[in-house]
């Protein structure tokens, strides 16, 4: 391999590290400090990649502290949920586009 194709590897690698390190921080800080509420699933988006093989990203709605509204993806779906399931969310008052699904 030349030097140009080993750095660009190297870069990828730090992203993925920094990627996976911070949403590791990011569900840590959610478990141990997060508010709690009921939440319901509002949208199951499905996206397909080239193989015919498909991904679904899970949408809840939940009223925060102050009464809002919030649409928010659910981090950690639970199995064969669909639309209208109804579950206990945390979410951090600084990120509360982002919540984990309480077990």
């Amino acid at each position: 391999m030349n030097p140009m194709t080993i750095a660009i590897i190297a870069g990828i690698v730090v992203v993925i590290v920094i990627i996976a390190v911070y949403s590791i921080q990011r569900n840590k800080r959610i478990n141990e400090n997060g508010i709690e509420v009921d939440a319901v699933i509002s949208r199951i988006d499905t996206d397909y990649d080239s193989e015919g093989s498909s991904s679904e990203t899970y949408y809840v709605d939940y009223v925060n502290a102050e009464g809002q509204t919030v649409t928010a993806k659910l981090g950690n779906p639970p199995m064969n949920a669909y639309q209208g399931t109804s579950l206990r969310v945390k979410y951090l008052p600084e990120k509360p586009k982002y919540v984990r699904r309480v077990k």
